[in-house]
């Protein structure tokens, strides 16, 4: 229970709330910049969302993206006795990945890897799987044991083993994936955790919430089974989702100093935990950074960092409302590269928001209504 909360009533297990904390640790991108070799992995490695391209999808493969920004890991548990492990909670993929010892990889030289051999409920599911991404690949095979996720266990849960990693993930903070998202996604069929949360009756409702903060290190966290009043302010507001693969919302459009800057007429966007900037397309990111007085410089939209306190807010027309998204939200400041904003372009019409958003507004995942709920975060 070191790791979790659960919140029971007497009569059932049925009547759970589960919440697992997760930690606000240095991202990749800030550990390399302190060592001096952001520069060099960026050429290598320049972010590239290509999972977010529904035509490359296909049965065997799950697509992912190295984004060196993402700084929130928890602590699941798999096996029997458990082996521990630091994971993404990612609301845009479904599989759940984890290194294993048969990865001789220089990514898996600094993880936690799963040894299977010593696991009593281990299953070999006899599949192979690959994780594609922008810039190389995971493959390994699947298997079969028991999750504990906050304290409570997901039998015959079904997870990636690593046998092979991109090298750019060694520069990553969290040993592997768990996915959020919808089973349509999932590389080879796999039943997401969620999934058999909701089959085995783990959870109270069939949603969860997530509250990421701002600078500290420790309060942020996931909740399996309902919401928590106490991360967020006012009404919810419910958006119906216009697909069930992601969290995939319609955005109305993107307003700054009232005037329309992007996505007008309207676009597709998914609330995705697993990436931590808004990403979009390039004319449309290029007409938001250029709003709010930022400039290219090294592939970031740069901003005066003296500016921040004038800066315009950012305002995201959703199923009728405004998410406002002030300067001191989406503006980074680098100790040695200054202050950036966090706009990312991609090649897809399909927008991504991010970490920054989420961090702004306390989202709630429905799977029983098929919905994305939003409020102000505390």
């Amino acid at each position: 229970m070191k790791w979790a909360i659960v919140l029971c009533a007497m009569v059932a297990l049925s009547e759970c709330i589960i919440q697992v904390p997760l930690i606000k640790g240095k991202s990749a991108r800030e550990s390399l910049e302190e060592q001096g070799l952001w520069d060099e992995y960026r050429g290598k490695f320049p972010f590239n969302p290509t999972r977010f391209d529904d035509q490359s999808l296909s049965v065997s493969s799950e697509q992912m993206t190295n984004d060196a920004d993402l700084a929130y890991f928890g602590v699941i548990s798999i096996g029997t006795p458990p082996q521990s492990f630091t994971v993404i909670f990612d609301t845009g993929s479904s599989n759940l990945w984890i290194p294993s010892i048969y990865c001789s990889s220089a990514a898996c030289a600094n993880h936690n890897k799963f040894n299977p051999g010593l696991s009593s409920t281990f299953k070999n599911a006899g599949k192979s799987l690959s994780i594609q991404y922008g810039t190389g690949s995971m493959t390994g095979f699947e298997g079969f044991d028991t999750v504990v996720v906050g304290g409570i266990p997901v039998k015959n849960q079904i997870f990636g083993l690593s046998q092979s990693e991109a090298p750019f993930m060694a520069h990553m903070k969290a040993d592997g994936i768990l996915g959020l998202a919808y089973p349509r996604l999932a590389a080879s069929q796999a039943t997401p955790v969620f999934d058999n949360m909701m089959t085995q009756h783990l959870v109270n409702q069939d949603m969860f919430s997530v509250y990421l903060t701002r600078n500290s290190a420790v309060g942020s966290m996931v909740t399996f089974g309902g919401v928590d009043p106490n991360h967020y302010y006012g009404q919810i507001a419910w958006i119906p989702l216009s697909s069930q693969m992601y969290w995939q919302i319609t955005v109305d459009s993107v307003t700054v100093n009232g005037q329309i800057v992007a996505c007008n007429g309207g676009c597709q966007a998914i609330v995705d935990t697993g990436t931590s900037n808004i990403v979009g397309p390039q004319a449309d990111i290029s007409s938001m950074a250029r709003a709010v007085g930022a400039y290219s410089a090294n592939g970031d939209n740069v901003v005066n960092c003296n500016n921040i306190n004038n800066m315009p807010a950012m305002v995201f027309h959703i199923h009728g409302q405004a998410f406002t998204l002030p300067a001191s939200t989406y503006v980074r400041q680098s100790t040695y590269y200054g202050c950036r904003t966090g706009l990312q372009s991609s090649n897809s019409d399909l927008w991504i928001l991010g970490d920054i958003f989420i961090r702004q507004y306390y989202s709630i995942f429905s799977r029983a209504q098929n919905m994305v709920g939003l409020a102000l975060a505390r």
